[in-house]
C-alpha cells in the first residue's frame, strides 16, 4: 500500500513536528481499521498523539483511503483550534478524494518528482 501526504500536509506536519514515523503507524492503524470516523467517500478521521498529549488531546487527521492501495494525509488540525471540519469542507474532501482516487501510479510518480506529494516509506 502506497502511503503519500500532500505538499500542503507535509508543510503542517513539519510545523506540528509530527515524524514519518507517527505517520507511518497511523497509517498501519488505518490499514488495521483503526480509525475514529469513516466520513464516506474514501475520507476517513484518524486522531493522532501530540507532544505527549495522547490521541485525546491531540491532532485530527482527514486521510483518503482506498483499501489495500493507497492511504493519502491531506489535511491535519489540532483538537484546540478546530473541534472539527464543516459540512463545506468535507464536500470538498470528498471531491478531491475522488480525483486522487481516480490517478494513476504515473500521475503519482510525477506528483512525487514535482512535489506535489511526499511518499512515507516504512
Amino acid at each position: 500500500m502506497k502511503i503519500l501526504t500532500t505538499r500542503h500536509f507535509s508543510k503542517w506536519a513539519k510545523k506540528q513536528k509530527v515524524s514519518t514515523d507517527n505517520l507511518a503507524t497511523a497509517a498501519e492503524e488505518v490499514r488495521n481499521g483503526n480509525y475514529e470516523a469513516n466520513l464516506g467517500g474514501n475520507v476517513i478521521k484518524k486522531r493522532m498523539p501530540f507532544h505527549g498529549k495522547g490521541k485525546r488531546g491531540g491532532i485530527r487527521t482527514i486521510i483518503f483511503y482506498k483499501q489495500h492501495d493507497k492511504l493519502i494525509f491531506v489535511h491535519g488540525f489540532q483538537k484546540n483550534e478546530q473541534s472539527d471540519i464543516s459540512d463545506a469542507e468535507l464536500k470538498g474532501f470528498k471531491e478531491l478524494a475522488k480525483i486522487f482516487m481516480s490517478m494513476s501510479e504515473h500521475q503519482f510518480q510525477h506528483g512525487i518528482k514535482i512535489g506535489n506529494f511526499m511518499e512515507i516509506v516504512k
